[in-house]
């Protein structure tokens, strides 16, 4: 008769362990899940994606947190791209050579946009701060 309640005993106490690591994979899961949303929302919002180099189709550029977001986007000629400044302190959007973006200092909220009309690519910076650059890919 121990034996059989012993058996009972590691029955239930593998069920009620198999529930508890239910219970701890799904909540892993979700907050992978969580922080995976979490971190997508932030590299959408976050400007320092410096190490993202795929170029995004958009036709608007962040400034914020000392760097451009997305730093490297892609457009068709005769796009117009806006750069938003959302930092507290002023920056420039400056094509590193040729003809393209070039404005003055931007503060706070200011916007500058410029329209692509030839295609090419466009590697811009910060005037002000050396370590902020940018791609534009113009595509036919």
């Amino acid at each position: 008769m121990s034996k059989r309640i012993s058996l009972i005993v590691l029955i239930v106490l593998v069920i009620i362990v198999a529930i508890v690591a239910a219970v701890a994979v799904n909540h892993m899961n979700n907050t992978k899940k969580s922080s995976s949303n979490n971190t997508s929302s932030m590299n959408m919002n976050n400007s320092s994606s410096s190490s993202n180099t795929s170029p995004v189709a958009t036709n608007t550029v962040a400034i914020e947190n000392f760097a451009f977001s997305p730093a490297s986007i892609t457009v068709k000629v005769g796009t117009t791209v806006t750069w938003t400044n959302k930092d507290t302190v002023a920056h420039t959007v400056t094509v590193d050579s040729g003809d393209g973006p070039n404005s003055q200092n931007l503060a706070q909220n200011q916007t500058y946009s410029f329209t692509f009309s030839k295609a090419g690519t466009y590697n811009y910076h910060c005037a002000i701060h050396s370590s902020m650059h940018g791609t534009v890919t113009v595509t036919e």
